[in-house]
């Protein structure tokens, strides 16, 4: 899908889709868990119905509850036994583009004795596992990849142990995390963690853990964490916060285009990494203000003064390096986004793709193997085409940085943006056009 869209001033009040991180993690617990679950208000998009089809194959019963078209909910039957008693069928399982899918149900499958295998979009294909695939081994689980990569056979069945797992992602240490509960009683899985990225989503993770019950062994800077099995995660009912990594988009093209917009859906106190963004735009001069309280919060971003750059260190919310380039672009000085190695090992490598994209619309960037130094200027966007590399984020930052040009932006694979946000490019009134 080709898109255009016209520089225009960004104001309004936009209610934030519900998070990833948290509706992944809720489904996969769910389809875990004993009983029956309510997740509502969750996240509709491309990566959680990858989700939602890989619950179903591992045996949980899920029913859509919505409002019309509206999704608001799922009931969903969980299949606790399936690591212990019940054998799956063989089973081919495409989880699109989701890597979170991907890593945790990786994790889940070595919980029982039947094969399974995994593949995904050509972009998993090429997003390696092998750390957690070694890790995976040191405890008795069996993968057969092409080279750390989907296609990915596992075959349990999960026996325990001391293993090390270094962490660019921390979605490999989450997938032992959820699974390793699960293994039989008088099991005991140990995990050493040389390097970990992505602090917040631990503590997300953790949060569930703690929230059933489950107990863990964990050193105070998640070095060595130790689970014993023969617990069971319980049925729950829930709904799903607002997306940080989400509202980073509105709120960037508020800032960039001088508007005021009002986002609705955060929660102040939750555990995403991603709302250090709003600490960004205030350092570079956004007036950034929370209101409301046990009804509800709402979010205003609006800008009066130059935006200004800064030094930002993004090792904890990596996928804040597409939106916060955006708005380096338009600040005045340079801004270094840094301590972001594993940047490059997302859908895309994110620090070459912002550099390169932003060159056409004449900002010079300065490439470091951990980050990006963005030279700020005046974005031009006269006759460009941007690729969106099929990366949701990549797309919904050039949206975002369209409306401050000179005149318009088309994006190309357009599409990718509703892998999280599939009314975003709605919201910025982009126009489709012809391939």
């Amino acid at each position: 899908m080709r898109v255009r869209i016209n520089p225009r001033r960004f104001s309004g009040v936009v209610r934030i889709p519900a998070s990833k991180s948290h509706t992944i993690r809720q489904l996969l617990i769910a389809s875990l868990a004993d009983g029956v679950s309510e997740i509502q208000y969750p996240l509709d998009s491309l990566d959680t119905a990858s989700c939602v089809s890989v619950c179903g194959a591992f045996g949980a019963e899920i029913a859509e509850v919505r409002n019309n078209d509206e999704l608001i909910g799922w009931k969903i039957g969980g299949n606790s036994g399936f690591r212990r008693t019940k054998k799956l069928p063989a089973l081919k399982l495409d989880v699109g583009n989701s890597g979170t899918t991907l890593y945790m149900a990786l994790a889940i499958a070595g919980l029982q004795a039947e094969p399974v295998e995994f593949t995904g979009d050509e972009q998993i294909r090429r997003r390696g596992a092998a750390p957690l695939l070694d890790a995976l081994a040191g405890l008795g689980v069996k993968s057969q990849s092409n080279n750390g990569c989907a296609p990915i056979t596992i075959q349990g069945p999960w026996k325990g142990g001391r293993v090390s797992l270094p962490c660019p992602t921390s979605q490999y240490l989450s997938a032992l995390l959820i699974a390793s509960p699960l293994a039989p009683a008088g099991t005991v899985t140990e995990i050493d963690v040389p390097l970990l990225n992505e602090k917040p989503y631990i503590e997300m993770t953790l949060s569930y853990l703690i929230a059933h019950g489950i107990p863990f062994e964990s050193s105070p800077d998640y070095s060595r964490f130790v689970i014993p099995g023969g617990s069971s995660w319980k049925a729950f009912s829930r709904s799903v916060p607002g997306d940080f990594s989400s509202a980073a988009f509105p709120a960037a093209a508020a800032a960039i285009s001088g508007g005021n917009v009002t986002l609705l859906g955060l929660d102040p106190q939750d555990t995403q990494g991603d709302k250090f963004f709003f600490d960004m735009l205030a350092k570079m001069g956004c007036d950034v203000q929370w209101s409301g309280g046990e009804s509800g919060h709402s979010l205003n971003i609006s800008r009066n003064v130059p935006l200004s750059g800064g030094t930002f260190d993004l090792n904890s919310t990596p996928d804040l390096l597409p939106a916060a380039a955006v708005v380096a672009a338009f600040a005045q000085g340079d801004t270094a986004l840094v301590n972001v190695a594993h940047a490059r090992i997302k859908e895309t490598d994110r620090i070459a793709v912002m550099a390169g994209e932003l060159a056409k619309l004449g900002i010079r960037c300065t490439e470091r193997p951990d980050g990006l130094i963005v030279h700020g200027g005046k974005p031009d966007g006269r006759n460009s085409v941007i690729d969106g590399h099929g990366d949701h984020r990549i797309v919904m930052a050039f949206a975002a940085a369209a409306l401050g040009c000179q005149s318009s932006v088309e994006i190309t694979g357009a599409e990718s943006a509703a892998v999280t946000y599939p009314g975003f490019l709605r919201l910025l009134n982009a126009e489709n056009l012809p391939e």
